[in-house]
């Protein structure tokens, strides 16, 4: 957990991962680096958590392989066919870092809370432990924003943790449809005002006040959407702070 007593939030609008040019697998990119440096951990414990894949165990040996040659402590969490630990509250309080993957965030939100682990990573968030995603994996923190849960076709969606009182984008410089229908969702009333993030860009929260954006993508930025006062939305760009690949 956070040494510092505060709650953390890094929602990553892709590029967590990337494949090594010297080996061929996935490697963590320095977004990983920077959420695992803080929980001000020598050996930070980091929980896995697939369940927006249907806790597909390919990704998760993946995963396992992407951390061989860091120094953290790698396990993960499963709801399919049951839970693999005995308690999973107690064994995400026990957690400094929980990485949760990019997929369906609709049916990911369905199954935590069947399981409770909802406010489970509700209390692990309020008591330090640091929680960070990619995509779904940062949705899923927000009160909502475009999801492709339901097809090719983005919708709006707005049945997240809620933890961050605003909407999220994701994606953001990838996907064509991404933007605009942020905006238009904002715009109507739909999502709540938000921030979006482009490819290889974090979004660091401390409680629920968004205190930097930083970035592996020396072209990549973070934006504020806000409602104009005339039915519209304005987009404020937010420089990230470059880290480290």
């Amino acid at each position: 957990m956070s040494r510092l007593g505060q709650s953390h939030i890094l929602a990553i609008g892709g590029g967590s991962f990337r494949p090594s040019p010297r080996y061929g697998f996935l490697e963590p990119s320095g977004l990983l680096r920077y959420a695992l440096d803080l929980t001000g951990e020598d050996r930070p414990r980091l929980s896995l958590l697939a369940t927006a894949l249907g806790d597909d165990a390919n990704w998760l040996l993946k995963m396992y392989g992407a951390f061989r040659d860091w120094d953290v402590e790698v396990s993960h969490l499963t709801v399919f066919p049951m839970p693999n630990v005995d308690d999973p509250r107690e064994y995400l309080l026990e957690q400094d870092v929980i990485y949760v993957s990019g997929g369906s965030v609709a049916n990911l939100m369905a199954l935590w809370r069947l399981h409770g682990l909802d406010e489970a990573l509700a209390e692990a968030w309020r008591a330090g432990v640091v929680l960070t995603g990619q995509s779904a994996g940062a949705l899923c923190w927000h009160v909502g924003g475009n999801t492709d849960s339901f097809g090719p076709r983005l919708r709006p969606w707005a049945e997240g943790m809620g933890l961050l009182p605003y909407s999220c984008g994701v994606h953001y410089n990838s996907d064509p449809q991404r933007r605009p229908l942020l905006h238009e969702s904002i715009a109507s009333g739909e999502l709540p005002e938000g921030y979006a993030a482009d490819e290889g860009v974090g979004l660091h929260y401390v409680g629920t006040e968004l205190v930097q954006a930083v970035t592996v993508e020396p072209e990549g930025a973070a934006y504020k959407i806000e409602r104009d006062g005339s039915g519209g939305v304005k987009e404020l760009r937010i420089e990230p702070r470059l880290l480290a690949s």
